[in-house]
């Protein structure tokens, strides 16, 4: 799954119902199908060639966009598997930018020519992101499952590009393309995206059988403090996501330069934090089932069954989750646990406890703040 992340706001608000702080809704990921044309080694969907029994009808999606709505006016991100293959993604996208959302989509990019552009255009999505988890054709393809993905994608993103749709890149960090990151972000740059979005191999879905290729805590630790280093470096907007960590290396390393973090000094990065999994951000399956986010397998509720704005304010899972005090292990005693929080989905699949320490992390607390 290919998520967007990006908001142009100073900071997300709370609203406070009753005794508990109910943070504001930033983002949605909707698994707008789980249908796909490619057959992804990391997918956490395990998604392939449909059809899915039970996938919300274009009525019902319409119904999800209003319900949202009650909540916040979050970005939607319309995700899949292959988001295309649904026949009324267009009518979708369009209904949610007339409910005043900011709609972006998640697409691999293969199918994008240059009519299914003009309809991207035409409703008003906002920005897409395309997976280059290879810096050649011959890497991504392999990752990615299909011969010619690569290409696909490449074509993809120029005939978004001609049509004026914004494009950030992602890419999935695994042991396999590790040395290959540097180059591409310098292909994001040459693309003319907008962004490169990292993200940490979480093992769900597909991924439990690639655990081997997962990093480790020191190649971890390293990646983001080059990832760090780059931020000044690059004209592209840099954003780690499922890497928590970051936010802790983020104000170590502004420390040790005698830097405050601050909405002015370093962005976006300064007023959010590292995991979103049920604080400003949630997913929602095919079928309707909430989650904190894709990777963390837990049902917080059934649009299908329930308002959703009722399952925001009122799952236990996500009240939990937004108690930062009932973290457990050294997460539990990090003076950092507010800004990074750990990986609650690696945490999960590691001790099925979604509380738990984040198993990829080096770092020893320095107080029991």
């Amino acid at each position: 799954m290919d998520k967007i992340k990006t908001q142009k706001m100073k900071k997300a608000p709370s609203i406070n119902h009753g005794k508990a702080t109910i943070p504001q809704l930033r983002l949605v990921a909707w698994e707008t199908t789980r249908n796909c044309n490619l057959n992804c080694v990391h997918c956490r969907a395990s998604a392939t060639a449909g059809p899915y029994q039970g996938e919300l009808d274009t009525r019902a999606a319409f119904r999800l966009m209003d319900q949202i709505a009650q909540a916040a006016k979050p970005i939607i991100i319309l995700t899949g598997g292959e988001p295309l293959l649904r026949d009324d993604i267009f009518d979708i996208a369009s209904y949610g930018s007339k409910k005043g959302f900011r709609m972006v989509m998640a697409p691999n990019g293969t199918l994008i020519t240059p009519k299914i552009a003009h309809q991207m255009k035409k409703a008003e999505i906002k920005r897409i992101s395309v997976s280059l988890d290879g810096a050649t054709a011959k890497s991504h393809d392999l990752f990615r499952g299909v011969e010619g993905a690569y290409d696909g994608a490449l074509q993809g993103i120029r005939e978004a590009k001609t049509a004026g749709i914004e494009f950030q890149i992602n890419t999935t960090i695994t042991k396999k393309n590790l040395s290959q990151i540097p180059k591409l972000l310098e292909l994001a740059e040459s693309l003319g995206a907008v962004a490169h979005h990292i993200f940490l191999l979480v093992p769900t879905g597909r991924g439990k059988y690639i655990l081997d290729q997962e990093i480790n805590s020191q190649e971890y630790e390293e990646t983001l403090n080059w990832f760090y280093e780059k931020q000044n470096k690059t004209s592209l907007q840099l954003k780690a996501t499922c890497a928590p960590h970051y936010y802790r290396i983020l104000r170590q390393r502004a420390a040790e330069q005698g830097q405050r973090v601050t909405f002015e000094s370093h962005g976006l990065d300064a007023v959010t934090r590292g995991c979103l999994a049920g604080t400003g951000f949630c997913f929602i399956s095919h079928t309707g089932i909430v989650q904190p986010c894709g990777f963390l397998n837990l049902e917080c509720g059934d649009v299908t069954q329930q308002e959703f704005h009722e399952i925001w304010k009122n799952s236990d899972i996500f009240n939990k989750l937004r108690d930062y005090k009932q973290l457990t292990g050294k997460c539990g005693i990090c003076e950092y646990r507010k800004v990074c929080g750990g990986c609650r989905a690696r945490a999960y699949e590691a001790t099925g406890d979604y509380m738990a320490a984040e198993p990829l992390c080096l770092y020893t607390p320095s107080s029991q703040s």
